[in-house]
């Protein structure tokens, strides 16, 4: 199979090949493989290659899910692959080798995905661009000079440059949503405790982080969060069961929805005019398919948000950090962690039960308030970011100062933070992009649990403005 062939389908049109006998999963791993060594050079997206052992799973008994044979990488932050490393995008973490699979690992393997290695992230998936002291700066295949987004930058990256057709991410404040929008993925944060990581998952303890996948086409999401968004016998919170499988969402209507849209952001500054232009043209063309589209903001209080989720954040962070000396062996030297990890991990040890308690007691009042507002309707659209992606070093925390970094991420990324603290369900779409050809992402927000009227509404915008064959100029 020729390297276009292989980057013209998605996972389950490759899976498709593998079960019609037209291709091998082994053809699929070297094509796969082929392409990170064409591109990865300029990307920077794969930080951990197995290509051996890639190899002999795809030679070996794969199981029949909807994904097998079909080449896959892992983030490199968080979830657990046995007998790989994981850095956690940190030099402090060399060293640290996992023994066994996450539980959400297992049901990736599940679906017969073929693991091929790992993908680059910040350090300690913090900043929303992918740009670390240890790995290097990931780059957008639309546009090199600028950011893949982070923390999940590395696997939009290689998806958007055609190595696989889907990969692992990770989101606590929009790392799915945030790489997707930069480089022209369908990106979905699911609900809270939709996708367990068990036996591991310490980070998902105050309920912010979620796992699930950055892919080019709807149906890949779909299809991957059917065989990974079940609850584990174990889970303490599992998320309300769905009403039928995500793939036959994807071919029903969505109906006629009451979308809400704005481009409110918590500072009250104003966004990058082409964003802007891109939102009122989704929201024109949300009403042209029949929905009912109206203008209105959250109105939330987003000061007392972001106050209620620091010592909450910063606490979580210190706890993990802990965990991360105790396999260590030792404490981390200055050097060894960026001056936004060193700030934060000593902001974090400082913070005390009374105002983590408190934090918590915050964030559960204000999500009452925002979880309400989607009482009165069903969909809340809003831009991923505030500009388009912006160059690399723009955000860059090995240089800048922690201060300047959180100020200039403030800018680029106001809108996604409120629906990790709320545990709603949340899907960048590329829907636009830019005059410079970078893409521009759109967000929709639902419901608690509801994933299904996203998936039916995402799968309408699809058919609306296609955007599978459009494709960067580093694709071939």
């Amino acid at each position: 199979m020729s390297f276009p062939e292989y980057a013209d389908h998605d996972g389950l049109g490759l899976a498709a090949l593998v079960v019609k006998g037209e291709v091998s999963p082994a053809e699929l791993t070297e094509a796969a493989i082929a392409r990170i060594e064409r591109h990865n050079g300029v990307l920077n997206a794969v930080v951990y290659k197995a290509y051996d052992e890639a190899r002999a799973v795809a030679a070996g008994d794969l199981p029949d899910g909807p994904f097998k044979g079909v080449p896959f990488l892992i983030k490199d932050l968080g979830v657990s692959v046995a007998g790989w490393p994981k850095s956690h995008g940190s030099r402090f973490a060399r060293g640290v080798v996992d023994p066994e699979d996450s539980g959400l690992v297992r049901r990736y393997r599940g679906s017969g995905a073929v693991f091929v290695g790992k993908t680059n992230t910040p350090e300690y998936g913090i900043t929303g661009t992918t740009e670390s002291a240890h790995l290097g700066p990931c780059r957008n295949p639309w546009n090199p000079d600028h950011i893949a987004g982070g923390s999940s930058g590395g696997s939009a990256s290689a998806v958007a440059a055609g190595i696989v057709p889907l990969a692992h991410a990770s989101d606590g404040l929009g790392s799915i949503r945030i790489p997707a929008a930069c480089c022209g993925l369908v990106g979905l944060k699911v609900t809270r405790d939709r996708n367990p990581n068990l036996p591991d998952g310490y980070d998902y303890a105050y309920g912010l982080v979620v796992d699930h996948v950055v892919s080019r086409t709807v149906r890949d999401s779909a299809a991957m969060l059917d065989v990974t968004g079940l609850p584990e016998p174990a889970s303490p919170y599992p998320a309300p069961p769905k009403e039928r499988p995500y793939m036959e969402e994807i071919e029903r209507a969505p109906g006629r929805l009451k979308i809400a849209w704005s481009a409110e952001t918590p500072s009250g500054r104003p966004i990058d005019s082409e964003v802007e232009a891109a939102l009122q043209k989704t929201a024109e063309t949300l009403k042209a398919l029949g929905h009912e589209v109206v203008e209105q903001g959250l109105g939330i209080d987003y000061r007392a948000l972001y106050a209620a989720m620091g010592p909450i954040s910063g606490g979580n962070f210190a706890a993990g950090m802990k965990r991360l000396v105790e396999r260590v062996g030792r404490e981390p030297e200055e050097d060894e962690l960026e001056p936004l990890t060193w700030a934060s991990l000593k902001g974090g040890r400082k913070v005390t039960g009374e105002a983590a308690m408190w934090g918590l007691q915050q964030m559960r009042m204000i999500n009452r308030e925002i979880l309400a507002l989607f009482e009165t309707f069903d969909v809340y659209l809003t831009p991923v970011m505030g500009t388009p992606p912006p160059p690399i070093g723009y955000i860059d925390p090995v240089t800048l100062a922690p201060r300047e970094v959180n100020r200039r991420q403030g800018g680029v990324f106001p809108y996604t933070p409120p629906f990790n603290a709320s545990g709603q369900p949340s899907m960048s779409l590329p829907l636009a992009w830019s005059a410079s050809g970078l893409p521009i992402g759109m967000m929709f927000t639902g419901r608690y649990a509801d994933e299904a009227t996203l998936f039916r509404l995402a799968a309408q915008l699809e058919k609306e403005i296609p955007w599978k064959d459009r494709r960067p100029g580093i694709w071939n």
